[in-house]
């Protein structure tokens, strides 16, 4: 088992998939030079024919990958970055979503788009929004939000094997961090969540970057004597349900975690199932910690200021508690 960076273990997964289906291909606007190391190496051992640059056109990625996933092929489109899929909604939401609906189930649309988005690299409003809750409003795609490198690799993995529309959200700072990753062939299961450490006193749902963040909380409520559970959901589309509810009716008290505004994002989803199922455990409101309703400011200061941090997330805790 190698300790490698999540870019390298998408990398990775991306390599092993195209080894292994030709039908796998890949296209986007810097994937031959990769900007972020993702597709690093690839155009050298693929050649253009599967590593293919594209124009500065959103739609015009998404509408190709959608034409080619309904043809047979298994294209897996780079969006740089995650505010950039406003461009391709058509494609996406209209087209991608709703194809097999269309068809009456006998249309397969094998289709990865992965994009990348949150805050911490000073890229401002326009290339750091989180949007996940947008598409899992819409009924037929599926989205992903790794945490780890394995993670990363393993989801990406099956994303690319699943013959549905797939939104692979990457979060940028996480490319550069290390983790373990099995050296053999592997997939992890969409709609299993992950419980990242157990506790007996809160729950904490946290999305994507901020499960470290989660952690470190959890880690300073031990020193109090207050016992975290922190549950990374993984997949939002579908949603491991039922391991979220068997925590509360454990802990009792909720705190979710998320960078995108607080304004109906996932959490606010995850406030109602919670509520509808399992209203009579709460010991209190489930409390949430996300971006205030502000655009991701360019200053470093306010930035950082506008995504949670484990002292906020210490202090929803400590909230519930009390």
């Amino acid at each position: 088992m190698a300790t490698i960076s999540t870019s390298k273990a998408l990398n990775a997964a991306l390599r092993e998939e195209m080894l292994r289906d030709d039908r796998v291909f890949v296209l986007g606007e810097d994937v031959k030079d990769s900007a972020y190391a993702v597709t690093e190496g690839l155009y050298d051992q693929f050649g253009p024919g599967r590593i293919i640059g594209t124009p500065i056109s959103e739609a015009a990625i998404a509408g190709a990958a959608v034409g080619a996933a309904a043809v047979g092929a298994r294209p897996v489109a780079e969006i740089m970055y995650m505010t950039f899929l406003t461009i391709a909604m058509d494609q996406l939401v209209n087209q991608a979503a709703k194809m097999k609906y269309m068809f009456g189930g006998k249309a397969r649309l094998p289709l990865v788009i992965r994009t990348m988005a949150g805050a911490g690299r000073g890229n401002a409003a326009q290339h750091s929004a989180y949007l996940e809750s947008w598409f899992c409003h819409v009924p037929g795609i599926k989205v992903v939000l790794p945490s780890t490198p394995a993670d990363a690799k393993g989801l990406l993995k099956t994303a690319i094997r699943d013959d549905n529309p797939v939104l692979v959200v990457e979060n940028k700072v996480q490319y550069a961090e290390t983790g373990e990753v099995p050296d053999e062939d592997y997939t992890i299961p969409f709609g299993q969540a992950a419980v990242r450490r157990e506790g007996s006193d809160v729950t904490v749902v946290a999305l994507q970057r901020c499960v470290g963040m989660a952690l470190e909380a959890a880690s300073a409520a031990s020193a109090e004597g207050i016992e975290v559970e922190v549950i990374d959901p993984r997949t939002l589309v579908p949603l491991d349900l039922e391991t979220i509810l068997q925590s509360v009716q454990k802990t009792h008290k909720v705190v979710i975690v998320h960078e995108a505004a607080e304004r109906c994002g996932f959490g606010a989803e995850l406030v109602a199932q919670v509520q509808e199922n399992v209203f009579d455990y709460l010991d209190g409101p489930v409390l949430r910690v996300a971006n205030p309703n502000v655009h991701i400011p360019f200053s470093a200061n306010l930035e950082a200021a506008s995504i949670p941090s484990p002292d906020q997330i210490l202090d929803a805790i400590y909230r519930t508690i009390s």
